[in-house]
């Protein structure tokens, strides 16, 4: 069995004007919502082995406060290039690639391809996956290159599920 945390970075700002699109930050928001998500995930019992991410800053800042608060090496964060501009065929090409000495990796990447992605390893849908929403899949496989799109959608959180309730 595989298991992918896919994790839609925290909130952004827009606030800085003139930064290039990849350079944006999170919000206070964000960050709080990184936080508490990334402390929940670690209450349930859930934590990745491995974590990978896009090199924009929204999405790796996001990626180290999960990776302090699942209590796993900053410095092991993979920065993964082709996340940022990926659909969800690149993003399974990249999926296919991991080492397969992980069974569990956390993915931090952007929308609309993180919800698309899900919804074609699914049998129903997710209308969207919002910022720091975390869907977690499990494939029924060895090794990562032998994914098809069947997964089991083992969980999916999202900060304002938790602030509802």
């Amino acid at each position: 069995m595989k298991t992918l945390y896919l994790v839609r970075h925290a909130k952004s700002s827009w606030k800085v004007e003139g930064l290039q699109d990849m350079d944006r930050p999170l919000k206070g928001r964000g960050v709080r919502d990184a936080y508490n998500t990334s402390e929940w995930l670690l209450k349930q019992g859930f934590k990745p082995e491995h974590i990978v991410s896009s090199p924009a800053t929204r999405a790796l800042h996001t990626a180290i406060i999960f990776s302090k608060n699942l209590n796993l090496p900053v410095n092991d964060i993979h920065l993964e290039a082709e996340i940022y501009h990926a659909g969800s065929k690149e993003l399974m090409s990249i999926v296919r690639g991991l080492d397969d000495d992980y069974s569990s990796v956390m993915l931090f990447g952007h929308n609309p391809t993180i919800t698309d992605f899900v919804n074609k390893c699914i049998n129903h849908r997710i209308d969207n996956v919002p910022t720091t929403g975390v869907a977690c899949l499990r494939f029924d496989a060895k090794k990562w290159k032998d994914l098809d799109k069947k997964a089991e959608l083992v969980f999916f959180d999202y900060p304002k599920r938790r602030r509802d309730n």
